[in-house]
């Protein structure tokens, strides 16, 4: 008998912003003037939070810090796609989708100095705590969205990782769970093209991150992590399909880690110069600049102003933060469990 073909598959790329800042006018997201300078003034935020952290973390005022320069368009882009019913998973690295959300910068500042109590997430935000063992965030995400579906909730997750976790056993385990499920979920990796030192191509042959989702029944699709637009649409329509029931969808976002992986790292060691020059040309900031530029909305004014009030909000986030008590030995136990069994309580109060 001739041999069958039982099934083929394609792989979609999106893009829409290039690096002269011109767009598709018909892949354009439909986005207002206001909004517009909304996604400017987050990203500006974004980078400049990032600088006074790895500078804090030089005089010694924070601890090991990961540097987001370089991801401000995956984050930004994809968090301002999210409704206040959808329920957000970070990796580590995600401080500009939790500043855009509006999350406390003085507790961003507050977690990167070891206290815990910068993980309390305010009660109108829907985002669960930093995860730094890579990929374990992925099945805690699923069994969220799992949940949503269950108790018929009109929310969608967004569960966000780094290409390093496409190489862990919670990521195929997730990604299988909620293909059979058509589970209400998107998940979000920024592949930044190393997980510490090693290179993408040392953890996958494949062509794409984005084909991997083909293997567990449910789409891929890559975009231009770099491009803002591509981002939000991308993230937008994914999430409009997971609450209309239709099932996950896996976003490759393709970026690039400017800075070192943490404070910790060298990555000069691992990475050419011309490598890193070649993506600092690729800024997802500088090309949103120049589109803004093109429609009237931007001169280099704008970015020193933006700068400028970015600059206030984090410096006066960090007096509030170095202004704190330090906190209490018992507050280790306030929120460890729903409640204290009586070992634990035994040692909160110190017996």
């Amino acid at each position: 008998m001739p041999e069958e073909i039982l099934a083929s598959f394609q792989v979609r790329r999106l893009s829409i912003l290039d690096e002269q800042g011109h767009a598709d006018p018909e892949l354009l997201p439909g986005l207002s003037d206001d909004e517009l300078l909304r996604l400017y003034r987050a990203m500006v935020l974004a980078r400049t939070f990032d600088e006074r952290a790895v500078a804090l973390q030089r005089e010694g005022r924070l601890g090991t810090y990961p540097p987001i320069m370089g991801q401000e368009a995956a984050q930004v882009g994809s968090a301002l796609a999210l409704t206040p019913a959808d329920w957000v998973f970070p990796s580590f690295r995600e401080m500009g989708v939790h500043l855009t959300l509006g999350y406390p910068a003085v507790q961003l500042l507050q977690y990167w100095t070891g206290d815990e109590r910068g993980q309390k997430t305010p009660e109108n935000l829907n985002i669960f705590p930093f995860c730094v063992a890579v990929a374990s965030q992925i099945p805690q995400a699923v069994g969220a969205s799992f949940a949503l579906k269950y108790r018929r909730d009109p929310g969608a997750v967004a569960v966000y990782f780094g290409d390093g976790a496409t190489s862990k056993g919670d990521f195929h385990e997730g990604l299988n769970m909620a293909g059979v499920f058509r589970l209400p979920v998107v998940f979000i990796c920024q592949n930044n093209q190393w997980a510490i030192s090693v290179p993408l191509k040392g953890q996958t042959a494949a062509q794409t991150l984005a084909q991997k989702a083909i293997g567990y029944g449910f789409e891929g699709i890559q975009v231009d992590g770099n491009d803002v637009f591509a981002v939000y649409r991308a993230t937008r329509e994914a999430l409009e399909k997971a609450r209309s029931g239709a099932g996950p969808t896996f976003i490759e976002c393709l970026t690039y880690r400017m800075a070192d992986h943490t404070t910790a790292d060298d990555a000069a060691r691992y990475r050419s110069p011309e490598e890193v020059a070649l993506w600092r040309r690729r800024d997802p900031i500088l090309r949103l600049e120049r589109y803004l530029a093109g429609r009237g909305l931007w001169v280099e004014a704008d970015a020193a102003q933006a700068r400028e009030a970015a600059g206030e909000l984090v410096d006066a986030a960090v007096r509030e933060m170095e202004a704190l008590p330090a906190p209490a030995k018992e507050e280790m136990f306030d929120t460890m469990l729903a409640s204290l069994g009586p070992r634990q309580a035994g040692q909160r109060k110190g017996r």
